[in-house]
């Protein structure tokens, strides 16, 4: 709309709120809180283990003292809740440790729980960390005689392995399998268990992204045949983006998440604006990898560049964030 100059209605002149940096914070529309930051973590099996992924500074895959070392680091700077993943030394075709209540994961929940009565666990459920084939679900044959991914078998797993991190003590399970009909499976396994305050956050609107790569490194979930792409998203489609978060809300979820989040700003900002759910974006892996190569590379300011990154996810929809980036962001917010 056109600004028209009149003796009481004066030409706007936003510079005017631009002089100095009370100004510019006191009318800033979108702000980045610590509260909105969720710290993704890997656990391994074994003592005293801190091994550095190499495609992601300053990420490591942490057995459980040093796990609980790194926690109390990161809410000692202000971070409130992480998301994690386990890594177990022995994998299978149905990913077995995924839903053993002596898996890695499950002990890492009771140990973190016991020691943080505060701290807000979430947890990734899925079986590509699990599985000897790296893909997310049970396999089988087509009538072609082609390996695929079972997704109606492989609904009890999720289910089964939603809940005993719940029973371990965990806050939230986030699926992150893309199987259809996942969030009906685990919300009813969970409900006929007595844990119907239980949260889900889906990772509702997941795409076959190519962002994802360092994490694979880190989780140790590379698919050993063919790719994700026949249960993960189309990276063009919007629309059935949207269809997705309808359907997992639907089917009881309590957060929905769009992954990734930088290449996915305007499935956010659909999301958020459609069904006004709390929403989660994810800066994976290759975002943050990108970011600090460039910064390493003194080719950007990296933590101006990191910030604005993740700012313009809360602008675009984002009430919560999972970020690598957890602990710096929380330090530049504090300072």
């Amino acid at each position: 709309m056109q600004s028209v100059p009149s003796a009481h209605f004066p030409i706007y002149r936003p510079r005017r709120l631009r002089q100095r940096e009370l100004l510019r914070v006191l009318v800033q529309e979108s702000h980045l809180r610590a509260e909105q930051l969720i710290l993704p973590l890997f656990v391994v099996e074994g003592e005293d283990r801190k091994v550095p992924v190499k495609s992601m500074p300053g990420v490591f895959q942490l057995s459980i003292d040093n796990l609980i070392k790194e926690v109390r680091s990161a809410i000692s700077m202000g971070v409130k809740s992480i998301l994690l993943f386990g890594i177990p030394v022995s994998k299978d075709d149905r990913g077995s440790e995924a839903y053993s209540s002596e898996g890695i994961t499950q002990k890492a929940i009771r140990a973190l729980r016991k020691e943080f009565k505060n701290l807000i666990i979430i947890t990734d459920v899925c079986l590509c960390e699990y599985t000897n084939h790296g893909h997310c679900g049970m396999l089988k044959k087509n009538d072609r005689n082609e390996v695929i991914v079972d997704n109606d078998s492989t609904l009890e797993l999720l289910a089964q392995t939603a809940l005993s991190h719940i029973q371990a003590g965990a806050d939230i399970v986030a699926p992150s399998d893309m199987m259809d009909g996942r969030v009906r499976a685990i919300r009813t396994k969970l409900d006929e268990n007595g844990y119907q305050n239980a949260v889900i956050m889906s990772y509702a609107a997941k795409f076959a992204s190519s962002f994802y790569g360092p994490f694979r490194d880190a989780a140790d979930s590379a698919p050993q045949f063919g790719d994700r792409r026949a249960y993960q998203m189309n990276p063009a489609n919007g629309d059935e983006a949207l269809r997705e978060v309808q359907m997992d809300i639907e089917e009881g979820a309590d957060i929905v998440m769009v992954k990734p989040g930088l290449p996915y700003l305007d499935i956010l900002y659909r999301v958020k604006e459609t069904f006004k759910y709390p929403t989660a974006a994810y800066m994976v892996s290759g975002e943050y990898a990108m970011i600090k190569a460039a910064g390493l590379n003194g080719w950007i300011d990296e933590e101006r560049v990191m910030y604005e990154a993740h700012l313009s996810m809360v602008r675009a929809g984002a009430d919560l964030i999972i970020t690598y980036a957890a602990k710096e962001l929380c330090q530049m917010l504090i300072s």
